[in-house]
């Protein structure tokens, strides 16, 4: 009779494979659960399973509370460490892929994680890229795909350019290497063209992390302010401004290294070589605009100069690394006197410092706050405020300029210069002319005859270089797509996987969306999660959803750590839950894991803990499978009844660290006082979202022929729940000397009756001489008076 995990878990995993849950048919009250799917890496560590094991907790209680649970599992399987394994190892990204999926999947399995095991989907499959590849299309012939040339950033580890989003601090997010920059031409998905319905739509997400939200908005950066030209005679140069009262000051425009005007200002230069060599440094290292500025700085004189566009000054032009393309126009007007990177710039160049607007309490320059125009022409005297109207107007009557709105978001580049990942379905006719891929020519199928180690290896396929199309020879194009995009829409891929003609049918997806929990780490708020929000938004454009946000909790968990640092491969502290199970069983790991730590804090790895959640499970066994005679059923009753209100009121709200605690409060109450078949049944009912195995062992132990989850999670009585007597704090001359237990809402002559025959109470009450009582009722009452 004792608990023995390593029998019970492989039974019932072996009867739950055999028996998987039906979610095709129709439900009245259908609901979906995700976990963010993981890259096929081939181990799991502990970190992993708590993302999986909050996902199946509430998946599991939403099925006890009468719901069809959707709760789908898949793998995020193109991507470059499968490519660098080939390349090592001397195998194929395809066989590697595969046999981690393989690994993992069993993993998975033996937590118990009740995944909806026949809706498997891996993104590396022709059936599913496909559609990356339909919809590529799709967005083309929509004018949302363009090709085109400009500065990227290049991974010079793993050989590929990276989106903007993905570089981190200068780095690549996946090798960490320094980021450099290369003007290629490249295939751009136009996201800016929703940017202000991604921001907007951030306010329509309340159960989203506020600083997921803030983070979005971040980036997004949407910003309204003032655009000025200033004139070149060969072109133009414009620059984007908060602070137009401040264009007086003006006294240098900087480019960033990669602005296109470098070139042709630089043509009638003697000294052209020498600086076109210096701006092509600056232009191999990674632009951080927060970090750059200081006395580090890199800049270069151009020896030309721009037309200031109310003073007609010559302006001089410069380039600098403290200037970005991700901001604004990728060209700025210094103005040092009212900012500090600018400051700095004037300073190390010797530039004048012309302070333009004053204010009474700031006069230390840099002065940054707005105040009162000085040295500036018709405007002198004005507030900032009234002169920002002014020049704006003034600006656009000149056609110099005037209002405008910009977005630090840039388009999502998605070309890849590497093997793994959904070949993009174009090619090039002998005149360089992109042409898409016939639909019905897809999926364009990766190829095996491919060389790894240096560069494109798609470069090297001689199956894959050409292509027929319009009676033409055409060259195919390379360059396979970022994996974000098969992350962007597989969450609605998993509500319908068998579609063939198109990712998704509106009818099928429609009960099933948007997801109700989605949970994972914070760490993709702005890559997956906008990217996510982005495509669900063209999906509905295509009319293939009718949602406008694709998550509508947003469930971020706390990491696990080890010693203080987070647990990774990288550190080499991972914890892989293998023998853990082996020793307690996947439900023990699952406590743990669950009553560690809230959710969405970081839980500390602790083999104590462990412990712990493996006695408390020994305790809750012998309750139900050696029961003692309950010794006070109204007492045990009760408590049973406040625990089920108290744990569903916490799984709701996500507190299964505390829920956890509620029962086994209950197991220590009815380990000493016994317990009645009910109170075990209800036990047995509430552990089931926490330890399934355990629980569906009991069940049958109970004398129970059917799931435990298909059982209806535990209801509360409240009238159980209501309390019939109150304390009442017995006081003398507002100091407490007893308290006594009366019927609730008694009123204050037998509150003061019962206060004067209590033991304590009663004594102190004969000690003064009563001049006044007070009663409160159901709280206290307060003798006051004198000695006698």
């Amino acid at each position: 009779m004792t608990y023995q995990p390593h029998l019970i878990e492989p039974h019932w995993i072996e009867q739950w494979q055999a028996n998987p849950p039906d979610v095709a048919s129709p439900h009245p009250s259908p609901y979906y659960v995700l976990e963010m799917f993981p890259y096929p890496s081939g181990q799991l560590h502990v970190g992993h399973v708590r993302n999986y094991t909050i996902g199946d907790c509430i998946a599991r209680f939403k099925q006890m509370t009468g719901h069809r649970v959707l709760h789908p599992f898949g793998f995020d399987a193109f991507g470059l460490p499968a490519e660098n394994a080939a390349i090592k190892h001397g195998v194929s990204p395809h066989d590697w892929t595969n046999r981690n999926m393989a690994t993992m999947t069993q993993q998975l399995k033996r937590l118990g994680i009740g995944y909806n095991w026949h809706r498997p989907l891996a993104t590396c499959d022709p059936a599913y890229y496909r559609h990356n590849q339909w919809l590529f299309l799709e967005l083309y012939r929509r004018g949302l795909v363009e090709r085109r040339k400009g500065w990227v950033n290049w991974d010079p580890v793993d050989e590929t350019v990276l989106a903007n989003e993905q570089v981190i601090d200068g780095k690549g997010w996946r090798s960490n290497a320094v980021v450099e920059k290369r003007e290629i031409e490249q295939w751009y998905i136009k996201i800016t063209d929703y940017a202000d319905e991604l921001l907007a739509g951030l306010d329509r997400l309340p159960h989203w992390p506020e600083r997921v939200k803030t983070m979005q908005r971040h980036w997004i950066g949407k910003r309204t302010g003032t655009h000025v030209i200033f004139q070149h005679p060969t072109l133009s140069i414009s620059v984007f401004t908060t602070r137009p009262d401040t264009l007086f000051g003006v006294v240098a425009i900087v480019l960033s290294p990669e602005h296109e005007a470098i070139g042709p200002l630089l043509q009638a230069n003697p000294h052209a070589p020498d600086r076109r060599a210096r701006i092509a440094d600056m232009q191999r290292q990674a632009i951080d605009p927060s970090q750059t500025g200081g006395a580090d700085m890199q800049i270069v004189s151009l020896d030309a100069t721009v037309t200031h566009p109310l003073t007609q000054q010559a302006i001089p032009v410069y380039v600098s690394d403290y200037v970005s393309t991700a901001f604004g126009s990728g060209a700025l007007m210094a103005v040092p006197a009212h900012d500090e990177r600018d400051f700095r710039f004037a300073t190390h160049t010797g530039l004048p410092i012309i302070p333009v607007v004053t204010h009474p309490e700031h006069d230390t320059l840099p002065m940054l706050q707005p105040g009162t125009l000085i040295h500036s022409g018709p405007y002198t005297g004005m507030t900032s405020h009234d002169a920002t109207l002014a020049i704006n107007s003034d600006l656009q009557a000149q056609g110099a300029g005037g209002v405008t709105v910009t977005y630090r978001l840039k388009d999502w580049l998605i070309s890849r210069q590497r093997y793994w990942g959904t070949p993009i379905p174009m090619a090039y006719t002998p005149e360089g002319t992109p042409i898409p891929i016939p639909d019905d020519q897809l999926p364009v199928l990766l190829p095996t005859d491919v060389k790894f180690g240096q560069g494109n290896p798609l470069d090297t396929s001689p199956s894959f270089a050409t292509v027929s199309l319009n009676g033409q020879l055409c060259q195919r194009e390379t360059d396979t797509m970022d994996t974000f995009v098969d992350s962007s829409w597989y969450f609605l891929r998993f509500a319908d996987p068998t579609c063939a003609e198109q990712p998704c049918r509106p009818d099928v997806v429609a009960p099933w969306l948007p997801v109700a929990h989605y949970i994972g780490g914070i760490e993709h708020a702005i890559l997956h999660l906008l990217y996510a929000r982005f495509m669900t938004k063209v999906f509905r454009d295509l009319g293939l959803v009718s949602i406008d946000e694709p998550f509508e909790r947003l469930v971020c968990q706390g990491m696990v750590i080890k010693e203080g640092a987070k647990m990774s491969k990288s550190l080499g502290n991972v914890v892989e839950p293998g023998p853990i199970i082996d020793t307690y069983g996947a439900d023990t790991l699952r406590v743990f894991i669950l009553f560690g730590a809230p959710v969405e804090r970081d839980l500390e790895w602790s083999m104590s803990g462990i412990d712990g959640a493996h006695r408390f499970l020994n305790r809750l066994w012998r309750v139900v499978t050696d029961p003692q005679p309950a010794t006070d059923t109204p007492t045990i009753t009760k408590q049973v009844h406040a625990t089920i209100k108290a744990v569903t009121r916490d799984i709701d709200q996500l507190g299964f660290n505390t829920a956890i605690a509620r029962l086994m409060e209950l197991v220590n109450t009815l380990t000493q006082h016994g317990s009645t078949p009910e109170s075990r049944d209800q036990l047995v009912r509430l552990l089931a979202p926490f330890a399934p195995m355990m629980a569906q062992e009991l069940w049958h132990r109970l004398g129970h022929r059917d799931w435990v989850h298909a059982a209806p999670f535990p209801t509360h009585d409240e009238a159980l729940l209501v309390e019939h007597e109150v304390t009442i704090v017995v006081q003398i001359n507002g100091k407490t000397r007893d308290t006594i237990r009366v019927d609730k809402g008694s009123d204050a002559t037998t509150i003061e009756t019962l206060a004067r025959k209590s033991e304590r109470g009663g004594r102190f009450v004969k000690e003064i001489a009563v001049k006044k009582v007070i009663v409160v009722p159901d709280k206290l009452i307060n003798f006051v008076g004198g000695p006698l």
